[in-house]
């Protein structure tokens, strides 16, 4: 018994795959990271920046839940990267140029991170990374020897963060310019951080 195969077998059904934007989380931030840098956190909408990010408008609710969640993924996800870039710091004034650095190449994670109003405080992944970025900022410190940053680490620590935070932030905000000049803002941060924080004597 012979049989005869159809003049027009059916093609094979291409197997399903990932879906082709590439990292769609990914894309979602980015856009929402160029939205932050043009026009402040503020100005976040979701709808927005589904167009921004060319996808369905319920694409960054379906990952991100709402706004706060949005944001609160950039606030962990910049101090995770901070706390990278401290972790590899050669010594305490390394460490505060490391943080102005950061505060330069990337403003917008710097503006969503230290605004606690915008962000979903009890978030696992963020107290995580804000964890992980204050014991590389403590271990920084703590590397000073006593006769260099006084007895009480914490209150050093609390000295070192502010002269970083202040200096990145007034630097962001244009009002350093007549005092920074034309210099590199990094060798100008590490000479006020070698009045505050002074190597021990030999």
């Amino acid at each position: 018994m012979s049989t005869t195969e159809p003049a027009n077998p059916p093609a094979p059904r291409p197997a399903k795959g990932p879906y082709h934007h590439g990292d769609l989380r990914r894309a979602i931030l980015t856009a929402a990271l160029d939205a932050i840098a043009a026009d402040g956190p503020s100005a976040l909408s979701l709808r927005d920046l589904a167009r921004r990010a060319g996808v369905s408008h319920a694409a960054p609710a379906h990952h991100f839940k709402d706004r706060t969640g949005l944001l609160t993924a950039i606030a962990a996800e910049g101090f995770g990267l901070l706390a990278g870039a401290i972790g590899k710091a050669a010594d305490l004034k390394d460490a505060g140029v490391r943080y102005v650095r950061f505060a330069r190449e990337r403003p917008a994670h710097f503006q969503v991170m230290f605004a606690p109003e915008l962000l979903r405080g009890g978030d696992l992944e963020l107290t995580t990374a804000r964890a992980l970025a204050a014991d590389a900022l403590g271990h920084a410190v703590s590397a000073v020897p006593p006769e260099g940053r006084g007895p009480d680490t914490r209150l050093a620590g609390v000295a070192a963060w502010s002269l970083a935070h202040g200096f990145a932030t007034l630097l962001l905000g244009h009002n350093l310019d007549a005092a920074v000049g034309e210099r590199d803002p990094e060798e100008v941060f590490r000479e006020l951080a070698g009045m505050l924080f002074r190597p021990a004597p030999d």
